[in-house]
């Protein structure tokens, strides 16, 4: 693994720390009037989901970890976890619920995504940006209503709350962002 300087470090790397795989959130160089300059990062643990708040100076040197991403196909979900496969191996993963969280409300039937590996064990979950849901429960439509800045609840499928305009109605598909859960627009 190649080895960077501590000042190197940008969001979104990955690197070995202290015996376990850090992503950096937060990077912010400071140069105090006193003392070497360091590189303040804010890490979170790959494996467990801590974070820690961790100064590196310009001289340390720290691995920089390459992941390997592959894509997968959604299967089924079961009370506990998800299950995917390779669709070039036909192999199967199942994954925790709780290491997916809230994001798993979005999977749906042969979704593909991509995972992150870490060795042998997985790390990383990146669905797409947005999806396609149908609107099961919403106040009704008011006619002569545009609109406007107001939204209203929605319950969609996947139990994916989403705030849409007042327009929207039940059995209507829309489309939404993943990372948010933030309605977009109407679906074609």
């Amino acid at each position: 693994m190649p080895k960077i300087n501590g000042n190197e470090i940008k969001p979104g790397n990955v690197i070995e720390h202290e015996g376990t795989v850090w992503r950096a959130i937060k990077t912010m160089a400071v140069k105090p009037g006193k003392g070497g300059a360091f590189n303040q990062v804010e890490l979170r643990n790959l494996f467990n989901g801590s974070k820690s708040n961790t100064r590196f100076r310009a001289n340390e040197s720290v691995e920089r970890v390459r992941l390997e991403q592959k894509e997968f196909q959604f299967l089924f979900a079961d009370e506990n976890a998800f299950t995917f496969m390779d669709t070039e191996t036909y192999e199967q993963i199942t994954i925790e619920r709780d290491f997916i969280g809230d994001q798993g409300a979005f999977l749906q039937d042969s979704m593909m995504v991509q995972i992150e590996f870490y060795g042998e064990r997985p790390i990383g979950v990146a669905l797409p940006d947005q999806v396609t849901l149908e609107v099961l429960e919403t106040e009704p439509v008011v006619k002569g209503q545009t609109a406007a800045n107001s939204f209203k609840p929605a319950m969609c499928t996947g139990d994916v709350r989403v705030l849409v305009p007042p327009f929207v109605g039940v059995g209507e598909r829309v489309i939404v962002q993943t990372a948010d859960s933030t309605y977009l627009r109407r679906a074609d």
